[in-house]
């Protein structure tokens, strides 16, 4: 599992820092989460291709999260894409973009699929045989979700040498990895715990874009490996968390320490701010295992 930050600063995109954006690999998938302005953009300058990118995931409709979609979306028909895209957000999000597609007279050439966001209650929105993506309901002044993105358990692997010595035919290794008991070549029922191993343990990562302080959220996103959290402002401007319905960084930290998360990576700052260290230095008091997102970093998980 791999996240690529392409933008993690809050507002107003400048010349050197862009609004969220990211992407991660996780079991040959390319997810995108957010879109804000210069996306294409971010992509290109971390040779990430554009084709692998099929599910896109929008947290809500504030600007910074997702006005660069419908540059991407146009662009997707202009490389003369076929596959076809999915794109997961808030309810009003498909009638923004097929507006603008229906006014330029710009109707893509491949499949768009939007997949209407709406419930209060976290839910599971994607599954295939890898994966499972659920949402996480936050508190911000517009309907809003974070994502969970699980990796689904893998298959047991094989302990040759104990294999070998039970006497068990090739045709039932596949059952073995899937979990089966077997019948070995003399008749004898074999436990599958005597002759395989656990699989590697599966990964998750949590989303929380922009959020009041939410400890409702714990069990949802409970001992994901990596938390990225917003954190808009540092404790000496705290007071404008509850009017703007965003966080600090002391406030992930403590959602982070809540829920037991292996690591937290910070974002969405305020572009007052010059000195992104400090968010840091708020934050790991309370909760150690802390890292600043940057645009154009990648975090292996």
């Amino acid at each position: 599992m791999k996240l690529n930050i392409l933008g993690c600063y809050s507002a107003t995109p400048r010349t050197f820092t862009n609004p969220t954006s990211q992407v991660l690999e996780i079991k040959n998938h390319l997810f995108l989460i957010d879109c804000g302005e210069g996306t294409q953009v971010q992509l290109r300058k971390n040779k990430i291709k554009f084709s692998r990118i099929k599910h896109i995931f929008i947290s809500h409709l504030h600007g910074d999260h997702y006005f660069g979609l419908v540059g991407l979306i146009s662009t997707f028909r202009l490389l003369k894409r076929e596959a076809d895209l999915h794109v997961y957000g808030p309810k009003g999000l498909k009638d923004v973009i097929t507006l603008q597609m229906k006014l330029s007279d710009s109707w893509t050439n491949y499949n768009l699929y939007f997949h209407v966001l709406e419930s209060k209650d976290s839910e599971l929105i994607f599954e295939d045989d890898k994966v499972e993506v659920y949402t996480v309901p936050l508190i911000h002044r517009v309907y809003t979700n974070g994502f969970l993105f699980k990796e689904k358990e893998g298959e047991r692997k094989l302990d040759l040498n104990a294999v070998l010595n039970s006497n068990i035919d090739k045709s039932y290794f596949r059952k073995l990895k899937q979990g089966a008991d077997v019948t070995n070549e003399d008749g004898k029922l074999i436990k599958n715990n005597t002759v395989t191993l656990p699989p590697p343990k599966s990964k998750s990562y949590a989303f929380c874009s922009d959020t009041a302080y939410n400890e409702a959220i714990v069990p949802i996103i409970k001992e994901a490996d990596v938390l990225y959290h917003e954190s808009t402002f540092l404790e000496k401007n705290a007071s404008l968390c509850e009017p703007t319905k965003h966080s600090s960084a002391k406030q992930a930290a403590t959602i982070a320490k809540l829920a037991n998360v292996g690591k937290l990576i910070l974002g969405h700052y305020s572009t007052r701010y010059d000195d992104l260290s400090l968010f840091k230095t708020e934050a790991e008091p309370i909760f150690s295992n802390v890292e600043l997102a940057e645009d154009g970093k990648v975090f292996e998980i």
